[in-house]
């Protein structure tokens, strides 16, 4: 029965991955677009069928596959050339965020210490992923995963309407765009679907960037659970290396089981792209399978977005992230532009 029920939930996604691509030949429109644009409207108006559920659920399996055979199509020649750029980018850009909405939380806003932590691990890092790896280091009550949850997922609905028409108003080249929508947009899934809805390169360049931010999650939970467990122990009086070593010990599980372990698979196939193992009939014929497959994630990810979960996002929470994302968005995008004003691949 559950194995009916998941083949006919992924030929759903298979039949709005067609409607989107037929859609857009059409009236217009890009399809990834289009597929998350179908996603939201089935979820928000008759109802994901609770027998599609399981099927549906796959969407993030698509995108991992996705992403580990985009690996073998990358320009390995842009990435040396504006690599080391990226990563004291990306550095700069989470180190950024996680002070700037720790501040805003803490002494203007006046929230909670470990509500104001997840905010900055989901918006700083990886999105939902990061605010349940770090609420697990930090042992944060369920209602403060549920406000930051639900906060991270109502700015990644938005940027996703919003990242690609400030690309499309300023006139963004595609590794410009890709890049600045891998440091400052938060889930992995919307950064891929605007990146790829501005052009291969775009795409390229903004899964590259937001991978290697991804890559960071490690760092941010053990230093949160260092800090949280030095706390407990001036709290409690309790022995600090006996405290400590327990609480990293349970950090790792919970860093593991969040880790997005398709990473993994990226760099493998980039590596064999990079010693020319792929001929070009091949790169071709796994850049379509790729796409295909975002297709079919996005439609999945486009069922994510529910307006009745959106509501129920804290207003507080919501206006420290607003903040926190437009000064590190403006600040990202001037960073990038000046420093990339000359694509190195790409229209």
């Amino acid at each position: 029965m559950a194995g009916s029920s998941r083949l006919l939930g992924i030929a759903a996604l298979c039949l709005g991955a067609l409607v989107a691509r037929l859609f857009s030949g059409t009236i217009g429109g890009n399809h990834l677009l289009l597929a998350i644009a179908l996603g939201f409207l089935l979820a928000n108006t008759v109802g994901v069928p609770s027998r599609l559920e399981p099927g549906i659920a796959t969407h993030k399996l698509w995108l991992g596959a996705g992403i580990v055979l985009m690996g073998a199509s990358i320009s390995v020649g842009a990435i040396r050339e504006a690599g080391g750029f990226v990563l004291l980018a990306i550095g700069l850009v989470v180190v950024t965020t996680v002070v700037l909405v720790e501040a805003l939380s803490r002494y203007v806003f006046g929230l909670t210490d470990r509500l104001g932590s997840l905010l900055a691990a989901g918006s700083g890092i990886c999105g939902v992923s990061a605010v349940v790896a770090v609420a697990g280091a930090i042992r944060a009550r369920e209602e403060y995963v549920a406000y930051a949850a639900a906060t991270v997922l109502l700015f990644d609905a938005l940027t996703i309407v919003v990242y690609p028409l400030v690309g499309d108003l300023l006139g963004l080249s595609g590794q410009v765009f890709g890049i600045w929508a891998g440091l400052s947009m938060f889930s992995t899934g919307p950064v891929v679907a605007v990146g790829f809805a501005h052009s291969e390169v775009a795409g390229q360049w903004a899964t590259i960037t937001k991978l290697a931010r991804n890559a960071l999650i490690g760092v941010v939970v053990l230093a949160y659970a260092s800090y949280y467990a030095r706390e407990q122990t001036s709290a409690t009086g309790e022995d600090g290396r006996e405290t400590l070593f327990g609480s990293l010990r349970s950090t790792l599980g919970t860093l593991w089981a969040e880790f997005p372990k398709f990473v993994l698979g990226f760099l493998a196939l980039a590596a064999l792209s990079t010693l020319g193992v792929f001929s070009a009939g091949q790169q071709a014929s796994i850049e379509n399978a790729y796409n295909w497959l975002f297709l079919l994630a996005f439609v999945g990810l486009g069922t994510e977005i529910r307006i009745r979960q959106l509501r129920r996002t804290g207003l507080t929470p919501a206006i420290v992230v607003l903040l926190a994302l437009l000064v590190v968005s403006s600040l990202s995008l001037l960073l990038v532009s000046v420093a990339l004003p000359t694509p190195a691949v790409g229209p």
